[in-house]
């Protein structure tokens, strides 16, 4: 793995771009297949995390790999939650030589239109995290108000206003530096993975920038939220972040005032 991101970061320095597009996937066969397709047309590679999916998802996903020649499957057994499937569909598109790599939801609820807005900015600020700050109009309420909670814990935890959305899976993530992460740190690995990596690649002092995007949200479409439990594992996650933050508070104090992009 080491060798890997060594080369990874010698192409990065000779200018190098090299992305691809990570979909976790756990049940969702009425929207993979377009998500998948759209993808595909725009000219991008991308690795499928079968997060121990059931038919028919787990024959459709299966299907798109065997047809698509840029589709990567990596599939397992078990379901694991949505981090542990994004962590390891990081590292398999570091180990293929990518050098950055975009999160999209498996429910089509990105505008899959905003792709080259993402990878626009990533080709320029290489070594940035760029992630989306969605724009909803018909967002259920409970998402908004925990999504607001979320968020005034995350700038406690940061000690800054510079992420905007937390909570919002559409992200670019420049691979190196972001595996070498999670490699040495223990992500959460549910629901709770999308704010936790965020703030803790903030406290390595990545540079974070952020792009509008409007979210689609279909009432037709399954949620795999556990309200309780995915409740209580977001907040064990902020309560472990605040004492993180305490033991780094004197650096963070130093960097506080750090302009948001």
């Amino acid at each position: 793995m080491l060798a890997t991101i060594l080369l990874v970061i010698l192409s990065l320095a000779n200018g190098m771009f090299k992305p691809c597009v990570i979909i976790p996937v756990y049940n969702h066969p009425e929207k993979i297949k377009s998500v998948i397709e759209r993808i595909s047309r725009d000219g991008f590679p991308s690795i499928i995390v079968d997060d121990g999916c059931l038919e028919p998802c787990k024959g459709i996903v299966a299907e798109l790999a065997a047809n698509e020649p840029n589709v990567f499957l990596l599939r397992f057994d078990v379901n694991r939650g949505k981090g542990a499937a994004v962590c390891d569909g990081l590292r398999a598109a570091l180990d293929q030589g990518y050098t950055h790599a975009l999160q999209v939801d498996a429910d089509g609820q990105h505008d899959l239109g905003d792709i080259r807005k993402f990878m626009d900015i990533a080709e320029q600020y290489p070594a940035s995290v760029v992630t989306g700050v969605r724009i909803v109009k018909n967002a259920p309420l409970g998402r908004r108000l925990g999504r607001k909670l979320t968020d005034v814990w995350v700038w406690i935890n940061t000690l800054s206003f510079s992420i905007k959305d937390s909570m919002c899976g559409y992200r670019l993530y420049p691979l190196s530096s972001t595996v070498a992460l999670i490699d040495k740190v223990a992500i959460c690995q549910r629901m709770d993975f999308d704010t936790d990596i965020l703030v803790r690649l903030c406290w390595e002092n990545l540079d974070i920038r952020q792009i509008k995007t409007r979210v689609i949200y279909d009432d037709n479409i399954s949620s795999h939220f556990d309200i309780l439990n995915d409740n209580v594992r977001i907040s064990r996650m902020h309560a472990k972040l605040f004492f993180g933050m305490l033991m780094r508070l004197p650096l963070l104090l130093m960097r506080w005032r750090r302009p948001a992009n």
